[in-house]
């Protein structure tokens, strides 16, 4: 077949699919209002594709609070704003606790692993996975002294920069990625492992090509999109590469396995698989391990490590800030190790890491939920299977819960005495059933590497360097790449 007569095959089955849809949404009385869609392509011609986010918070400011989208031809609902957001995720928890068959990750994950998961599948995976990380040391001394272990690695190897000028990414990158895999593999990788390097490189490609425009439109038309060239195909090639290197490691594992000395989260997920119970054919197999161990690898590596180097960056733009952490650092911690119990007297480091976290907003549009029920939800009905994003970006950025949505303040979480206060509309993890399964262990990280790096270094930008706060084009709000000196502290 010839690839004109391809292509105007495509468009044909395209447009009747479009009629029929069309026909079949009409059914539905009082949806969400939205924006008039086009024929075949619906409203992504009105939409920032490398930023959708914000395109989504200036919809909500003319359709409201829940409104709908049409990208292709997938009705999309949004939520906007705190209140919005737990009324569905908490109030109405059950209603919207589903996942959609993205195209983008069906292609690869099918349905298994955790995080794009539903039903049975979903439920006996983060039962697993939570008990697992509890019994590795989630939330206990264990795994504070691997954290503890790693923050003095990653020191170690800022000071051998002497001051000088060094892009942090891959370094921060494999001290945190040690965390998970410590879990995982019951290993640690050096920072200049070849492996490390070789899985964080694809991770982190990964994660750019998602906020890109070809990867995004995979989702609304992948029939089409499977002919063409570009970023989908990389980012294809380098799941089935990561694929590969987690069979391997569990192959191996699995020779080795001690079913009585279980040593890692893999050996406890290949134990279940010789229980001989029904759940384990059912649910313990390769291809749900796979999935989900690429799943915590990347969760567990990814937003800690965004969220800390906008940290140091945002060190460098408030130098005041940096200061006033410093000064609580030497006076509550002094020059001891820092651990989590130290935090509850450190209200002012504990307000700035929170605000690292609001201001960096590295997850803005959030995983897409979808209703597993037919709900009327605010006066509107959304039927079962319709695809639903909770913004985040909307709920952090909230001007009713925050004073100064768009600077980096602080004093969000601080009250007129300077005590930490909480703010309810602080949901980074997402909430509710489908809230993020390593959230108290990101939270750990996130307190003991920072305040380790602040005891030890005075974050600068390079001489003559202008500090951009713009994120970078990317399914995660990164920083831009930069440069920072780290001048050890006397």
């Amino acid at each position: 077949m010839d690839p004109f007569t391809i292509i105007l095959s495509t468009v044909v089955i395209l447009f009747l699919a479009y009629v029929f849809n069309n026909r079949k949404q009409h059914n539905y009385k009082n949806f969400p209002p939205g924006p008039k869609p086009l024929p075949i392509i619906g409203n992504i011609h009105m939409i920032d594709m490398a930023r959708p986010h914000k395109t989504f918070v200036e919809m909500s400011k003319k359709y409201g609070t829940v409104f709908s989208v049409q990208l292709g031809m997938t009705k999309l609902v949004v939520l906007c704003g705190y209140d919005t957001i737990k009324d569905a995720l908490v109030n109405h928890a059950e209603e919207f606790t589903d996942r959609p068959q993205t195209p983008v990750f069906h292609k690869f994950q099918k349905g298994y692993g955790l995080i794009m998961s539903n039903g049975e599948n979903w439920k006996v995976m983060r039962r697993f996975t939570l008990s697992t990380l509890r019994d590795f040391g989630m939330g206990k001394k264990t795994i504070e002294n691997k954290i503890i272990d790693e923050a003095e690695y990653l020191t170690q190897t800022f000071k051998s920069y002497g001051g000088k000028p060094f892009n942090n990414l891959y370094i921060i990158n494999a001290a945190v990625a040690n965390i998970i895999v410590s879990i995982l593999l019951s290993h640690r990788f050096e920072y200049e492992d070849p492996t490390i390097l070789q899985l964080m490189s694809l991770i982190n490609e990964n994660i750019r090509f998602l906020g890109r425009p070809m990867v995004r439109l995979y989702d609304s038309f992948p029939s089409v999109m499977d002919w063409l060239p570009g970023d989908h195909r990389k980012f294809f090639a380098n799941i089935k590469k990561f694929q590969s290197f987690i069979r391997a490691t569990f192959t191996k594992q699995k020779k080795e396995l001690d079913v009585n000395d279980q040593r890692n989260l893999i050996d406890a997920f290949l134990a279940k698989q010789q229980e001989g119970k029904p759940e384990s054919t059912l649910y313990f197999h390769n291809d749900n391990l796979t999935t989900l161990v690429i799943n915590l690898f990347v969760a567990g590596m990814e937003t800690t490590t965004t969220t800390l180097r906008w940290g140091l960056l945002l060190m460098m733009k408030y130098p005041d800030i940096q200061k006033k952490v410093q000064n609580e650092i030497e006076r509550v911690i002094g020059s001891a190790t820092p651990q989590i119990e130290h935090r509850k007297e450190m209200p002012y480091t504990d307000a700035v890491i929170h605000e690292i976290q609001r201001f960096g907003d590295i997850v803005p549009g959030n995983l897409p939920h979808a209703t597993s029920q037919d709900v009327t939800f605010r006066g509107y009905f959304i039927p079962k299977g319709t695809p639903v994003l909770p913004l985040l970006t909307s709920a952090l950025k909230d001007d009713t819960y925050f004073e100064k949505p768009e600077e980096f303040y602080p004093e969000h979480f601080l009250n007129s005495q300077g005590h930490f206060k909480k703010n309810d509309a602080f949901i980074p993890f997402s909430m509710g059933k489908r809230s993020c399964a390593g959230e108290n262990l990101a939270k750990m990280e996130l307190f003991m590497f920072f305040t380790t790096l602040l005891q030890n270094f005075i974050f600068k930008a390079p001489p003559g360097e202008k500090l951009d706060l713009t994120p970078e084009v990317s399914a995660t709000n990164a920083p831009q790449p930069y440069e920072t000196c780290a001048i050890t502290r006397s």
